[in-house]
């Protein structure tokens, strides 16, 4: 027998393939891809089918709960994206407890497994990296989804070689802040540098080198933007919220807010709309809500009451 015959290739779900039938509604050729078998002519759905490339889930007679037969998904937060893994401490696959003797040799195992666990220093950097995106984002409390934005972010800064020179904790977190502005969450830059364990102005400097190299499409943050998480924060009334808010959009319109910092200024319009309504709200509250001074404040309050002034 051939060779070529054992090693017959056989049908790519992944890959539409053209069958020879015919469409039994116009005569019309069919084709079949991994949705459906339909023809090209009239349109007609014959056959509709999903194969699931996902972990098969089965009950058990035992109880009532699912298992999974195929193991864990593939994360990217891990550097070897959860194919590894991992030796335990005091119990054995069956829950059984270990004894004395065996409990030091598998303690001599996991020792030697952790030595072994990376093949270069690029894979610890990258372990390491990875770790410190999903604590700061657990800490700033994002979903799944951000974490995992940040940490194929975070991957494509080492596949750009963006590491060399820079500390691999100031990656991690501008990686964070940059998911953050792709998205249009609403963090500042302070707010994540301050979760970081180096100093901000290195973060900073890591997340415009990350902007630049990697082009991300980033979102322009507005003044208005900010405006309800402040309010939300200081707990203003709704009639104050929606007068800041009206300042806001008016100020951007007149192009006052090019070059501020979009939540001081959003801080400024709060507190703008505080004295218009006579709510009772300090300079000092309104500076802390928004990160920023009080002399920022008070200069952009009294820029957006003369602003609108000669506008008007």
């Amino acid at each position: 027998m051939a060779t070529r015959d054992i090693y017959t290739s056989g049908f790519d779900e992944d890959v539409p393939a053209t069958t020879n039938n015919a469409c039994p509604d116009c005569g019309g050729c069919v084709r079949t891809n991994t949705l459906e078998t339909l023809c090209e002519e009239c349109g007609l759905v014959i056959d509709e089918y999903r194969i699931d490339h996902g972990p098969e889930w089965r009950i058990t007679e035992r109880d009532e709960e699912s298992q999974r037969r195929t193991g864990a998904p593939l994360t990217p937060t891990r550097h070897d994206r959860g194919l590894s893994s991992e030796i335990g401490y005091k119990r054995d696959a069956s829950g059984r407890t270990l004894s004395g003797k065996k409990q030091q040799q598998v303690a001599r195992m996991r020792r030697e497994q952790s030595r072994g666990r990376f093949q270069s220093k690029a894979e610890r950097n990258l372990a390491l990296g990875l770790g410190e995106v999903r604590r700061i984002a657990g800490a700033l409390g994002f979903s799944d989804s951000i974490r995992d934005q940040a940490c194929r972010l975070f991957r494509s800064a080492q596949n750009e070689d963006l590491l060399r020179g820079r500390s691999v904790e100031s990656i991690a977190a501008a990686s964070i802040y940059g998911v953050c502005r792709c998205n249009g969450l609403l963090r500042t830059l302070q707010e994540v540098a301050d979760l970081a364990r180096v100093e901000n102005q290195r973060v900073v400097n890591a997340y415009k080198t990350l902007n630049t190299e990697l082009g991300l499409p980033t979102r322009p943050v507005r003044p208005r933007d900010f405006v309800p998480r402040l309010a939300s924060e200081l707990a203003v009334p709704d009639s104050v919220r929606q007068k800041a808010l009206d300042l806001a959009e008016a100020s951007e319109a007149l192009g006052v807010t090019t070059g501020l910092k979009p939540s001081g200024f959003a801080g400024a319009c709060l507190y703008r709309a505080c004295l218009d309504e006579a709510f009772r709200l300090t300079q000092v509250e309104v500076a802390q809500a928004a990160e920023v001074s009080v002399p920022t404040i008070r200069a952009h309050s009294n820029s957006i009451q003369e602003v609108h002034q000669r506008h008007l």
